[in-house]
């Protein structure tokens, strides 16, 4: 049990040093940053608690507390990722509205430009 508590203590570390890195670089953005920082502190707090992840396990029903923290640590990543889904899903949005809100001013530049040479030939 001890084990499994120190791997996933020292994987929430590396995860809040990546994305600290991270975002230090500016390879991530810092509103983004924080869905994973939080990630990393709550798996850092329960793998370091035993307490607190005993009374989490309890309360989910599950006897054996290093389950309940694997058990977390997966629902804890599937609201992260689901979170960015959302993200990513909105910025798809943006993009295809912007393609067309250009498309629709090129067509008006050439179209100005159009009736400006042919009022030049006249």
């Amino acid at each position: 049990m001890e084990r499994l508590l120190n791997v996933i203590s020292g994987l929430s570390i590396a995860l809040i040093v990546m994305v600290l890195v991270s975002v230090r670089r500016a390879h991530i953005r810092p509103e983004h940053s924080v869905s994973w920082l939080s990630a990393g502190v709550v798996l850092l707090i329960l793998s370091r608690s035993h307490a607190i992840l005993d009374a989490a396990a309890q309360w989910m029903g599950i006897s054996y507390a290093p389950l309940a923290l694997v058990l977390i640590v997966f629902g804890v990543f599937v609201i992260v990722l689901y979170h960015f889904s959302r993200v990513i899903s909105d910025l798809k949005d943006a993009n295809i509205s912007l393609a067309q809100r250009l498309a629709i001013l090129e067509f008006q530049v050439r179209s100005l430009n159009n009736e400006r040479q042919t009022t030049q030939f006249r």
